[in-house]
């Protein structure tokens, strides 16, 4: 469907709404013609109906609700009283009213100017109307219908049906259930050596079916992106500077659900934007920039994902700032720090309690906030990356799955269970010998694409107990244990600059599976992000990737699994 036809399905939903809502008040007015609330009501409506009907280009409309508002206007300011004869025009003219807004849908010609002017008339004359033998007004003409015909009360429906997001997600819990189904029977097919043509048609609608439901859900960003002039007018008040906000792509289309976790962690970037990166007015005018500053709100759509970015023209990262902090919390060593590249040190804003404001102010400087932005974004297995430069600015841009209802997966086996890795997080599958993989410290190296990267199997991540063996280098304990002919399955996944090649025992195969969140009592088991049933009938869990890598990286930041390695060089 067009943008245009779109936006006018929208408008005559809520035309119509209002046009029923304008013959109930009026209905009630005329028998409590003293109640200021119906009145105030009326004025609101038909001010609202004009707003809209001009902002769309429905000139007749917005003419006409603009001459009812200036109607309701007077009587609300006691220069007319609605009595029997005013009424009667005032019904005919919201009679028309409907009557053009139905034929914004069904392209029919309604004649209006009669019933118009009468209607300007009586506020002209502050209530005086003529007599039907004085002054014949219009009603509804559709075309070449005489008036008379077009007496009949006919009730209009919109094409639109407002539903409560529960229902949308019950239904696509409940589709989720039958592609879970439907993938159960092809396997049996499968494993009966029966052909799956006759099943072809089952697995092509439900596929339809399914991605139907995920369509309703899907809203354009500017939803949420045309609610942050509030925001930044507020933030850059608090902070004295002049700031404006771009907004860019907000027809984009995403998931509601994606869209409403992340709406907190795009207005703290914003207020960070505007705390930390735009100078004020005097600093800007002085470097030769304007002396408001600017943030843009960007959004494109990138095959499964749709990336958002929050980009300001402020003085960018002082990423010698960021190191010396970094090392005065001890979030990395000396020897990281030199090899650290700027895009890596940007990260390190997202660390909890990391701030390089000298003030506290109203907006920035505690430390707080970046921290479960991050932590936010990894919920949903959305990626961050921070680009900036000196006197330049600083983008943020997120990378965030389309929709959260379905994920693109890659299924392999461990132990003999079967695992899965969202591809959002999968970087490349390769296959390498034990003689390519090299001790270093308590850890594993081996070189991938001309750089050396951490080897670890996910055996030992799951397997281990620190407690059972300490200062033993546990990320070792497998590769000891195989032939060194032996050739190696791995995963290679990247999150946030940090890549780590996963050993696992068979890959199997990519898969987009409808995940489920796990319930208590195994609900704090972290390594997983998730569940799914496959055809066969077995749970699938999905890794959590983030924590995955948080954890490994967290044995070599407590040194417990190797001294002074580094597993990304």
């Amino acid at each position: 469907m067009k943008k245009d036809q779109e936006y006018t399905e929208l408008f005559l939903a809520e035309s119509l709404e209002n046009f029923e809502e304008i013959n109930r008040l009026l209905t009630q007015l005329e028998k409590h013609p003293s109640e200021r609330n119906t009145l105030h009501a009326l004025f609101r409506i038909t001010h609202t109906l004009k707003g809209n009907a001009a902002g769309m280009g429905f000139t007749a409309i917005a003419e006409l609700a603009h001459v009812l508002e200036d109607l309701f206007g007077e009587v609300r300011d006691g220069n007319i009283v609605m009595d029997g004869p005013v009424f009667e025009p005032v019904f005919k003219g919201v009679d028309v009213l409907g009557a053009l807004i139905n034929a914004v849908r069904d392209n029919a010609d309604v004649k209006y100017k009669g019933i118009k002017t009468k209607l300007e008339v009586i506020v002209r004359t502050k209530g005086i109307v003529k007599t039907e033998t004085d002054h014949a007004a219009d009603v509804p003409v559709v075309g070449d219908v005489a008036p008379e015909e077009t007496e009949e009360t006919r009730v209009a429906f919109s094409d639109l049906v407002q539903v409560p997001v529960r229902k949308l997600d019950n239904l696509l819990n409940l589709v989720g259930e039958l592609i879970i189904e439907k993938d159960r029977i092809l396997a049996q097919a499968a494993s009966n050596l029966r052909g799956t043509n006759e099943y072809a048609r089952l697995s092509r609608i439900s596929s339809d079916l399914q991605y139907s439901v995920m369509d309703v859900r899907m809203v354009q960003v500017g939803f949420l992106f045309n609610k942050f002039h509030r925001v930044v007018r507020d933030a850059a008040a608090a902070e004295n500077k002049d700031v404006v906000l771009n907004l860019e792509g907000a027809d984009t289309e995403i998931d509601r659900n994606v869209l409403q976790v992340i709406s907190d962690s795009l207005i703290h970037l914003i207020r960070n934007a505007i705390g930390h990166g735009v100078e004020r007015a005097e600093e800007r005018r002085r470097l030769g920039k304007p002396s408001a500053g600017v943030i843009t709100l960007r959004a494109r759509g990138e095959t499964d994902t749709v990336v958002i970015e929050i980009s300001d023209d402020g003085k960018g990262l002082d990423h010698e700032k960021i190191k010396r902090k970094a090392l005065s919390k001890g979030l990395i060593t000396p020897e990281e720090a030199d090899r650290m590249p700027a895009e890596a040190l940007a990260l390190l804003i997202f660390e909890p309690g990391f701030s390089t404001a000298d003030q506290v102010t109203a907006i920035s400087g505690r430390g707080v906030g970046m921290d479960v932005v991050k932590k936010t974004l990894d919920s949903i297995g959305a990626t961050i990356r921070v680009d900036s430069k000196p006197a330049a600015g600083t983008t943020v841009r997120l990378s965030l799955p389309s929709s959260m209802a379905v994920k693109s997966c890659l299924l392999f086996e461990l132990q003999k269970d079967v695992y899965a890795i969202p591809l959002s997080f999968t970087e490349a599958v390769i296959s390498l010998y034990k003689s390519d993989i090299h001790k270093a410290g308590g850890g594993l190296i081996a070189s991938h694409l001309g750089k050396s990267m951490a080897i670890v199997f996910l055996k030992d991540v799951f397997d281990q107990d620190r407690e059972k063996h300490p200062g033993t280098n546990l990320l070792q304990n497998t590769f000891d244990q195989i032939h060194a002919e032996t050739k190696l399955e791995i995963v290679v996944v990247t999150f946030n600059n940090r890549t780590v090649g996963l050993v696992v025992d068979k890959l199997l195969q990519q898969k987009e599976i409808v995940e489920k969140p796990l319930t208590k009592p195994v609900d704090r088991v972290k390594f997983i992000g998730g569940v799914t049933i496959l055809g066969s009938g077995n749970v699938c869990l999905v890794l959590n990737i983030p924590f995955v890598l948080q954890f490994i990286f967290g044995l070599y930041v407590q040194g417990r699994s190797t001294k002074g390695i580094t597993l990304n060089q």
